[in-house]
């Protein structure tokens, strides 16, 4: 098979992380017989700093043109102050509506070798494993906002329509399908009316699936859910910012948000990236873990149907983590550095030791 995809390293350890996942990427290539091609662009602060611009036209054509997308991480401290006109921030903005990429799929699992590395009890998170279906292109992030001439007041609209919110639903049902058929809904509906629409549209799904199981949970009480029981989620679809938290909270699970990948994904174009941040304070020292970027690149191989392939990535992360090869976040005795984890994965590869 033969892939374009592009790569956005972006600011921080981006591309720090995105090179041991394109270590990764060639050895599947080498050992199935695939050809990447990789094309790298900028997004972000470095896109700033290059063009003025968040997100340059190059890189959006480029998307257009490559099979997948997968990105390092966006944000520099430098551009924090909430006042200037551009930020790295809008650069992801942008390329998920310029891409429309309504479905953000993040998969939450409990790692039996580094259940300690969490701050929640083992008997809670022994054999989580759930996946969070975040709406990307809509909601309050998207919506209209402003401030007032003496700045003493400001609005954020949060905007849904119908058939935003079915497209996401139906995924999630999909989803559930292939796992433990149980999906739920995390809104407000006891106070806004956008979630309200969410609860009418999720029941019309719904009766669509029958052999599905449904609850629906508040947001509050889903962020407490998280905690206290975890093991009660298979499928959980949401709105943009409901879904921005508690995909966040799923990381205490896990222990680190070094290992929590994503998926985002529209019509035509799909795109892959860790849920963690630029972290520019780790930048260059070769510390950065990279096993949620290797992850991403593991859903992108599931993108485009490579499942045995995804798999073998999967297991290759797994016997890392058996091993307790990893950085210093996971491992402060022993600590490997971000380039040894990603060459070590590429050795397991290559030479089959994943079994």
């Amino acid at each position: 098979m033969e892939k374009k995809i592009t790569i956005l390293g972006g600011d921080g350890i981006g591309p720090e992380v995105m090179q041991q996942a394109i270590k990764v990427l060639d050895a599947i290539g080498d050992r199935y017989g695939h050809d990447f091609h990789y094309d790298y662009r900028l997004i972000g602060g470095v896109a700033i700093e290059q063009t003025m611009e968040p997100l340059p036209e190059s890189t959006i054509e480029s998307c257009r043109k490559s099979d997948a997308v997968l990105l390092g991480a966006i944000g520099h401290p430098k551009y924090s102050d909430p006042k200037m006109k551009v930020r790295p921030e809008q650069g992801l903005l942008a390329i998920r509506k310029e891409l429309g990429l309504y479905c953000n799929v993040r998969p939450v699992t409990a790692y039996e070798g580094l259940l300690d590395m969490s701050p929640l009890k083992n008997d809670r998170i022994t054999g989580v494993d759930f996946v969070i279906y975040r709406e990307l292109t809509g909601g309050i992030y998207f919506g209209e906002s402003g401030r007032s001439e003496d700045g003493k007041y400001a609005f954020d609209k949060c905007e849904y329509h119908d058939h935003e919110i079915e497209r996401i639903v139906r995924q999630a049902f999909q989803e559930a399908g292939n796992r433990r058929n149980k999906v739920t809904l995390v809104d407000k509906a006891n106070v806004l009316e956008s979630s309200r629409l969410w609860r009418e549209v999720f029941d019309r799904v719904a009766a669509q699936y029958p052999s599905v199981e449904t609850d629906y949970l508040y947001i509050d009480n889903a962020c407490m859910q998280m905690i206290l029981n975890p093991r009660r989620f298979d499928v959980v679809v949401t709105s943009n910012i409901f879904g921005d938290i508690i995909s966040d909270e799923g990381s205490v699970i896990a222990g680190s948000l070094g290992l929590l990948p994503s998926a985002s994904i529209g019509e035509d174009y799909a795109l892959f990236e860790p849920v963690h941040g630029s972290w520019p304070e780790g930048a260059g020292q070769d510390k950065a873990n990279p096993l949620a970027m290797v992850l991403s690149a593991a859903m992108m191989l599931q993108y485009f149907g490579l499942v045995e392939e995804a798999v073998a990535v999967r297991q290759a992360v797994s016997k890392c983590i058996d091993q307790s090869y990893l950085t210093s976040d996971l491992s402060e005795d022993n600590a490997k550095s971000c380039s040894e984890v990603g060459s070590y994965l590429s050795r397991l590869l290559m030479t089959h030791a994943i079994a």
